[in-house]
């Protein structure tokens, strides 16, 4: 185990991007829902703003924890044609969880929107924050997604990623930025010694600790 839990990973992930404590025109962006915790926890020791980004896996057919894609609220697609090609999965299955996974983002947005208004992205250095990557796919979305936001520089920051990930995030990103990238890498849950799946309302509630703190 190489983290207590996600916010333990936050504050190993913090100091490696220390360069930007209190930058000015940068926001934290942690994936939802379980990259929030991390993301909350780097944002507070950096003193920076944070918001969500809200994007959702693709699963492929009976094997939903296995990502095929993703999409984005922004209405941003990633798909591993490789995996989908070698799978042989129909075009209409994929249309099928696309559109399901489109509602479910157009959900958490109402949900999210609620109790936090977004935070401006556009010309801003995002840091977009996931409690971990697996695939690559979920996060490729959310680099577009934040492309399509207007923003001007994309950091990836992450507690663990495969290491034969590691280029293909370089290329997307304008910098990545992680604790540990092991060769042989299983689920992301298993760096962690508890790692519980987080509810929207966790969410929620940090969100809303945010918008209670001081502008710094």
């Amino acid at each position: 185990m190489l983290f207590k839990n996600r916010e333990d990973a936050g504050n190993q992930l913090a100091p490696l991007l220390g360069a930007y404590r209190d930058a000015k025109n940068t926001v934290v962006l942690g994936l939802a829902r379980g990259g929030v915790v991390t993301a909350a926890a780097v944002a507070r020791a950096l003193h920076l703003p944070l918001d969500v980004m809200i994007v959702k896996k693709l699963g492929a057919p009976d094997q939903e924890e296995l990502a095929i894609g993703a999409v984005a609220a922004t209405g941003d697609r990633v798909l591993n044609k490789q995996l989908i090609d070698s799978m042989h999965v129909p075009l209409d299955y994929m249309e099928r969880v696309t559109a399901k996974a489109r509602k479910e983002c157009d959900h958490r947005v109402a949900l999210y929107r609620k109790a936090y208004p977004a935070v401006e992205v556009k010309k801003q250095t995002v840091l977009l924050i996931d409690d971990g990557i697996a695939t690559g796919v979920t996060m490729e979305a959310a680099i577009k997604a934040s492309r399509t936001l207007g923003a001007q520089k994309v950091i990836v920051a992450v507690p663990m990623l495969p290491a034969d990930t590691v280029q293909s995030m370089r290329k997307h990103a304008d910098e990545l930025v992680f604790v540990s990238a092991p060769e042989y890498f299983g689920a992301v849950g298993s760096f962690y010694d508890y790692f519980p799946q987080v509810e929207h309302e966790e969410v929620i509630r940090i969100l809303e600790e945010f918008l209670e703190r001081p502008k710094l």
